[in-house]
């Protein structure tokens, strides 16, 4: 006697969201590839050490492979490196996220470090919006401004087509204060991106676009 059990349908396999980008001026040579299902792997070279350690946070608690190499003006300062990093960072995230189905969209994140505190939201909403609060208690952290965080941000928002919160909420360590943003920052990104399996091919707006 045979029993015909119904056939239990298989998922699709999701495509590989990766993108690689190359961003070449008078004052950067920038070539940045992400791989937003990755296990967390980093290689990254700017010339900035400080800068280096902050994408790391990023690639490690996002759990995003993540491959930076940048070629900047640092004889003149890290300006340029740092905003252009942020921008082409930015177009990699908008072109591997693609049309964004199925992402669950909005993430947020609170990160301590010690005494510092900070607060990330992030919407992959496809309008870049900013709003950065951070009182850093020293203008340097090694050889990086932290000046240059704004810069960095408003790089990748413009460019990934997202609004993003950043608030510190506590700190008096400026190192403590820039690596709770940036593990917030990567954790948020994280939650954002992750592919939500009650929507997949469902893209996370009324519109229907974003």
């Amino acid at each position: 006697m045979s029993t015909n059990y119904p056939l239990t349908e298989v998922p699709a396999v999701a495509a590989p969201r990766i993108a690689e980008v190359s961003r070449n001026t008078a004052e950067t040579k920038i070539r940045v590839r992400v791989n937003l299902d990755g296990t967390g792997q980093a290689h990254l070279r700017t010339g900035i050490g400080f800068f280096d350690h902050m994408l790391d946070q990023i690639a490690r608690h996002g759990l995003i492979d993540l491959e930076i190499e940048a070629d900047g003006d640092l004889h003149i300062d890290g300006h340029h490196t740092v905003e252009d990093v942020g921008i082409t960072l930015g177009q990699a995230f908008h072109q591997a996220v693609g049309d964004k189905k199925g992402i669950r969209r909005y993430g947020h994140a609170y990160v301590p470090l010690d005494e510092a505190l900070s607060r990330v939201v992030i919407d992959f909403s496809g309008r870049p919006g900013l709003e950065l609060n951070v009182p850093f208690k020293s203008g340097m952290i090694g050889a990086f401004d932290t000046q240059l965080t704004h810069e960095f941000f408003q790089g990748f928002v413009n460019h990934a087509f997202v609004t993003l919160h950043i608030d510190n909420l506590k700190g008096e360590n400026a190192h403590h204060q820039a690596e709770t943003v940036f593990k917030a920052f990567a954790r948020a990104l994280r939650a954002a991106v992750e592919l939500d399996p009650r929507a997949l091919g469902v893209i996370p707006s009324t519109k229907g676009s974003l």
